[in-house]
């Protein structure tokens, strides 16, 4: 077979459900000579969304929807992923909710639709599940973050959560993955992947003019407080990647000025600055904050030629000092959502602290 080969290409992906969707695509675009089993219709498998009132999601071994797959693993892998994310029927209606309801992996279940509102969520589920299968993973993603942000307006913040854990779920279902044998061939795996991250990051940096020289060190801020009480920060640092503890710092808020956000980040850029000699130059900072905080940080930064971004949630995007907010994913994502969440942590622990300490006074 590779003799008969005209030349042999590779698509790199970014998760395994895009590969074996692809798979799919190709095989029934080019229909390999090689590829017996999907030449008879006994042996090809394929997806089938029904055309019914509360479509299902089933698999067939006529044509279908989409497919055909080289095998029925891929199949259930597939349908297993985009459940967890989309919970739909494979069954036909019957009186009671089926078991895969009390799952949450037929939800709503069509046995026990009620109202005009579970309707709208079923068919919304299906709707991003042929989306998927057509490999439009961003579509999906931009349909969700404008349902959880309308949500929000609306001040529906506990169907906007379900729709923000939705895009989380599908960001995870649709990242890469490592596998473990590669530690074996590979035993600089872990490194080479932080420097992937860097590069992402620095990358991303650069398209909107932002321009640090390196990012061998990246410092990340975060204030911590109950109702202005007991405020807090933490500095944690990053060196090439990679949380470093011995550069962690915690600061006890001194200023007394209703302990804003602003005040405290103020500060703290401050007493950070005073430390650039002894302490070491970042060459980035990140702010757990939004616009606000960012500009707090640039002003007092800005001559000393240290680029300041900060991470906003629910999505996780980078926020510029220019106003320019922008999307994080893929390798962007881990790197920056890594450093954010351990300067969470750190600041967290030293509050909880400082309180326990108030309360037994």
């Amino acid at each position: 077979m590779v003799e008969e080969a005209d030349r042999i290409t590779f698509i790199r992906v970014n998760s395994d459900l895009e590969s074996l969707l692809l798979e799919s695509y190709l095989i029934k675009i080019w229909k390999p000579k090689y590829n017996i089993l999907l030449k008879d219709d006994k042996h090809a498998l394929y997806i089938e969304i029904t055309n019914e009132e509360y479509p299902r999601v089933i698999t067939s071994r006529k044509n279908g929807n989409y497919g055909p797959f080289p095998n029925s693993s891929n199949v259930k892998t597939i349908l297993k992923l985009i459940r967890r994310v989309f919970p739909f029927s494979d069954h036909k209606l019957a009186k009671k909710p089926c078991l895969y309801s009390h799952l949450g992996l037929c939800n709503p279940c069509p046995n026990k639709i009620l109202s005009d509102k579970d309707i709208k969520i079923y068919r919304k589920n299906i709707r991003n599940i042929k989306l998927i299968l057509s490999r439009k993973f961003n579509v999906v993603r931009k349909l969700l973050e404008k349902e959880m942000n309308s949500l929000s307006k609306l001040e529906k913040y506990e169907e906007a959560k379900i729709i923000r854990d939705k895009i989380q779920a599908l960001d995870y279902i649709t990242q890469k993955r490592i596998d473990e044998k590669s530690f074996l061939t590979n035993p600089n795996l872990t490194e080479d992947l932080r420097n992937e991250e860097l590069k992402n990051l620095r990358k991303l940096l650069i398209t909107y003019y932002i321009l640090p020289i390196s990012l061998h060190r990246i410092e990340c801020f975060d204030i911590a407080h109950l109702s202005g009480s007991s405020a807090t920060a933490s500095m944690v640092v990053a060196i090439d990647g990679q949380m470093e503890h011995e550069y962690y710092r915690h600061f006890k808020i001194k200023q007394s000025k209703g302990n804003s956000d602003y005040d405290s980040m103020k500060e703290i850029a401050k007493r950070r600055i005073k430390h650039l000699d002894d302490w070491g130059k970042p060459n980035l900072i990140i702010v757990d904050g939004g616009l606000g905080q960012v500009k707090i940080f640039d002003k007092e930064f800005l001559q000393f030629k240290i680029p300041v971004v900060g991470i906003a949630k629910n999505p996780d995007r980078l926020v510029l000092p220019n106003s320019k907010k922008v999307r994080l994913q893929g390798w962007t994502l881990q790197l920056v959502s890594r450093i954010r969440d351990e300067a969470h942590r750190f600041a967290r622990r030293y509050h909880h602290k400082l309180v326990l300490k108030n309360i037994l006074n």
